[in-house]
């Protein structure tokens, strides 16, 4: 039986992170993971995929220049779902590529095969070898369960690969169909609701709770809600799926609890997910699963160990903020303690992006987080049209937020949607992290004309609130003071 210090389950963000993290302390660390090639849900079919298909739809699509040359202006007259398919497969061998050079430098072998427990430290592996499967087992002095999530599929949903898809399968696949309904306005179906408005495809996104993206700050979604109905997105917000059927054509119809019907020729179903644990074996090292929790793990939040010290879990399959960049730092965060390095404290504050169309990223406390713990606070905007570079880039939307403490001036919050928001959101957070105030922006000077500019015109318009004195409580139910009579008044008495 092959020992390593270090077995990773998964080669997602988390797992590759940590097993990279691990090689570079000296320990033997393997990767198992039941795809062919690594990358996780990540590269094969999340973060990377979907970025990529964005990007594609945008340039395609002439969207970014249609504030000038009007919004009948097309890059390429007809878009085919191989002109989407093509840069998304070009991106996949190069992240793949990438990340194979990575783990060879740092000595990380890999094992493509589908891993589970055979006890608290052993890994069954079965392989598929020349049409016959095989079984290894390996142990491990330490093991990481990084292996991400799957779109949930409740059983009343006809998925057929054909015009009713999950998450995954859409972008596997990858089409453009006549008209599309999007079942769940979470940050998956908000991106490819948004992503495919913008290819000029009538969409039509159906939530049951009244507000999108609860987590961000109210004001930016709303501008992002208003930009979608104003290309004419039809949202059903507060409205719940019943099932879905099929007219005599074939075509997927969707029947809302309240009694409407939506009718389209596709529908992506992208309602939540769920761990992809299932077949871990997880009761042979000891754990067990919440049964409400959707095949996610609980975890030390500081360490990531599970209820068994040796087993850790990282990434998507603990659960929000299931983020690419915060699953790469509890990796990097796994392997530092399980092998006797120090961890830094997790109080820094995470930026959280979504790439909508247009965007939204966001770092520290919303207006409603403020208000719910009682702080006192401004906030200033700017809005990307009134800037020199939002001109010239022919923006018609997007803001920049800044939220500080009235009375210390300290930044405490950047919320952005347009143009670059996930980029420009970075500033903010280091400002943010550091402990800094609203000075930074009014004294210091920005490139110009830049979109980055903002900062300082958010800045000085919460200057400007902020030279506004609170009420006294103690002089509010006074009277107020009688108006001087002027000196001509009183000549002429």
């Amino acid at each position: 039986m092959a020992r390593f210090d270090f077995i990773v389950l998964g080669a997602g963000p988390a797992g590759r992170r940590a097993a990279i993290q691990a090689a570079k302390l000296g320990k033997s660390v393997v990767v198992v993971d039941d795809r062919a090639k690594v990358g996780g849900v990540s590269v094969h079919t999340g973060t990377i995929p979907s970025k990529t298909l964005r990007e594609t739809a945008l340039n395609l699509s002439g969207w970014r220049e249609r504030a000038f040359y009007g919004q009948g202006y097309r890059t390429r007259a007809t878009i085919c779902s191989d002109d989407l398919d093509q840069r998304i497969g070009k991106t996949f061998d190069y992240e793949v590529a990438v990340l194979e050079h990575q783990f060879a430098r740092n000595g990380v072998q890999t094992i493509a095969g589908r891993g589970y427990f055979k006890g608290p430290q052993e890994i069954a592996i079965k392989r598929d070898l020349g049409g016959s499967e095989i079984e290894e087992v390996i142990e491990g002095e330490k093991i990481l369960i990084s292996v991400g999530t799957r779109p949930y599929r409740p059983a009343h949903i006809p998925f057929n690969k054909t015009n009713v898809f999950d998450s995954d399968s859409f972008i596997l696949q990858p089409q453009m169909p006549s008209s599309l309904t999007v079942v769940g306005g979470g940050v998956i179906g908000l991106e490819y609701a948004t992503i495919f408005s913008a290819l000029d495809i009538p969409v039509t996104l159906i939530e049951p709770n009244e507000q999108l993206l609860p987590f961000m700050d109210k004001e930016i979604v709303d501008h992002l809600v208003q930009s979608m109905r104003e290309r004419g997105m039809c949202l059903r917000l507060g409205c719940s799926l019943s099932y879905v059927h099929f007219s005599e054509k074939g075509d997927p119809i969707c029947q809302l609890a309240d009694g409407r019907l939506i009718g389209s020729k596709m529908v992506l179903f992208a309602a939540g997910r769920e761990g992809s644990t299932s077949s871990l074996n997880l009761e042979a090292a000891g754990l067990a699963l919440n049964p409400e929790a959707r095949g996610r793990l609980q975890v030390d939040r500081t360490t990531f160990q599970t209820e068994v010290p040796h087993i850790y879990a990282a990434g998507d399959v603990i659960g929000f903020p299931s983020l690419a960049s915060t699953s790469m730092e509890q990796g990097r965060a796994v392997a530092c303690h399980a092998f006797g390095e120090p961890i830094s404290a997790d109080d820094q504050a995470p930026p959280y992006g979504v790439y909508a169309v247009p965007e939204l990223s966001s770092v520290g406390m919303t207006e409603a987080d403020a208000g719910e713990a009682g702080i006192p606070y401004e906030c200033g905007l700017a809005r990307f049209k009134e800037t020199s570079r939002g001109h010239i880039m022919g923006l018609e939307a997007g803001i920049l937020k800044l939220i500080c403490h009235r009375e210390t001036r300290k930044l405490i919050g950047v919320h952005v949607v347009g143009e670059g928001a996930s980029d420009l959101v970075h500033i903010g957070q280091a400002v943010l992290n550091l402990g800094g105030t609203i000075d930074y922006f009014v004294e210091n000077s920005f490139n110009y004309p830049t979109l980055a500019e903002g900062y300082k015109v958010a800045a000085l318009d919460l200057w400007n609130r902020l030279q506004v004195s609170p009420v006294d409580e103690n002089k509010k139910t006074q009277a107020p003071p009688k108006p001087k009579q002027s000196g001509r008044k009183k000549k002429a008495a």
